[in-house]
């Protein structure tokens, strides 16, 4: 009996493990996705991603109604290579929260943007990843903008 509690032990042990390695794994796909975006890479954009993935944005206009906009990624990768060179912008992570189901995964990711050394706006972004031949890649990507409740 205790060799049995002592394998079932050790192998929710294994199990809590693999789960952390997928949560870094998961965390490291996304600091990839930010890295080659302040880099204006976008070889390395169009390697993180499986296809032409799905982008949202939710935000809200100046007559306080809620605004869906969507992207195709190819146009957000000829957007990111159009900012100049003498502009700078950064998206700083402020949190983490990663789910991992399998081969899903959601990537949860507070967030300020930064143009020229000015705050532009805040959010969260949601990612969704899959794990295929033991990568993740980028499946779709949704955010919310806002300029208001940035430092909750």
């Amino acid at each position: 009996m205790k060799q049995l509690l002592l394998i079932l032990i050790f192998c929710m042990g294994l199990n809590v493990n693999a789960q952390e390695t997928e949560t870094e794994n998961v965390k490291a796909k996304v600091i990839e996705f930010f890295d080659a975006f302040h880099k204006q890479d976008t070889t390395a954009l169009k390697t993180i991603v499986k296809g032409d993935i799905k982008m949202q944005s939710i935000s809200v206009n100046k007559e306080g109604k809620t605004v869906l906009q969507e992207e195709s990624y190819k146009n957000f990768i000829k957007s990111i290579a159009s900012i100049p060179k003498d502009k700078t912008f950064e998206e700083k992570l402020l949190s983490f929260d990663i789910k991992v189901d399998g081969n899903m995964a959601n990537a949860w990711t507070r967030y300020e943007f930064w143009f020229n050394g000015k705050f532009s706006h805040c959010g969260v972004n949601s990612f969704q990843l899959i794990k295929e031949d033991g990568e993740w890649k980028i499946i779709y990507l949704v955010d919310t903008r806002r300029r208001e409740g940035c430092k909750d």
